[in-house]
Formats: C-alpha cells, sequence, structure tokens
C-alpha cells in the first residue's frame, strides 16, 4: 500500500468506480492496493469503508515481485471527517487525503483547499 502515488503508477486504470456518492464528501483517502483481479470490487481489509476503486486495462501487467495487480482504493476510516466531523480531522486531512472531485483514471486526486480544510490556503498566505 502506498499513499505517495504518481500518476505513472496509475497507466493502466480503464475506469474508476465509486460505489457511494462524493457528493457531500471532501476527501477520500486514496492507496495502491494489491489485487488478484483487474477488475470489480477488490477485498477491502481496512477498518472503515470503501468508497470506489479502480479498474485496470484488459492488458494490464502484474506486477513482477508479487504476481498481483496494483490497483487504487478510495476509501474513508472511522476517524475521517465524514464519520467524526469534530474528530482529529475537523480541520486538516490526512496525508493521503484528496478531494474526489478531482480524480480520473490513470490521474493521482488533488489536495484542495476543500479537501485540507485550509491548510494549503494558510501555507500559501
Amino acid at each position: 500500500m502506498s499513499s505517495m502515488l504518481q500518476d505513472s503508477q496509475l497507466a493502466d486504470e480503464e475506469a474508476v468506480v465509486w460505489l457511494e456518492s462524493t457528493e457531500n464528501l471532501d476527501y477520500v483517502r486514496q492507496a495502491l492496493d494489491k489485487s488478484t483481479r483487474r477488475r470489480g470490487k477488490p477485498r477491502y481489509e481496512r477498518d472503515g469503508r470503501i468508497i470506489g476503486y479502480a479498474n485496470l486495462l484488459p492488458g494490464a501487467d502484474k506486477d513482477p515481485d508479487s504476481g498481483l495487480f496494483e490497483r487504487r482504493t478510495f476509501f474513508l476510516l472511522p476517524h475521517d471527517r465524514p464519520n467524526a466531523p469534530t474528530g482529529p480531522y475537523e480541520v486538516g486531512a490526512p496525508g493521503e487525503a484528496v478531494d474526489p472531485r478531482t480524480i480520473a483514471p490513470g490521474r493521482v486526486g488533488l489536495k484542495t483547499p476543500r479537501s485540507q480544510r485550509g491548510q494549503l490556503t494558510a501555507a500559501s498566505s
């Protein structure tokens, strides 16, 4: 699993599938996880809930070291802002948090003032 992703790691993505509406979510966490399949809902083994995932192109190669496909998942943990509005991320966001409105196949999601709740705006002042 990695939280600091680059577009080059996502070149084999075909589509992003949302399991929940992201309309009211300021952020989702994104990670690159190992999976036995290119498509379909991957196994989710974290606390919290999976919000979405990426499907890979039919010709996507497996990781040579693990023999598994690397696919992006989007999730929220129990203490994240949507689940605990006055919790640890009432202001700020976890390192792997990105604005779901900026997510597209093959493109890493971006941190925005909305996802970071003022962190980026305060840092640029």
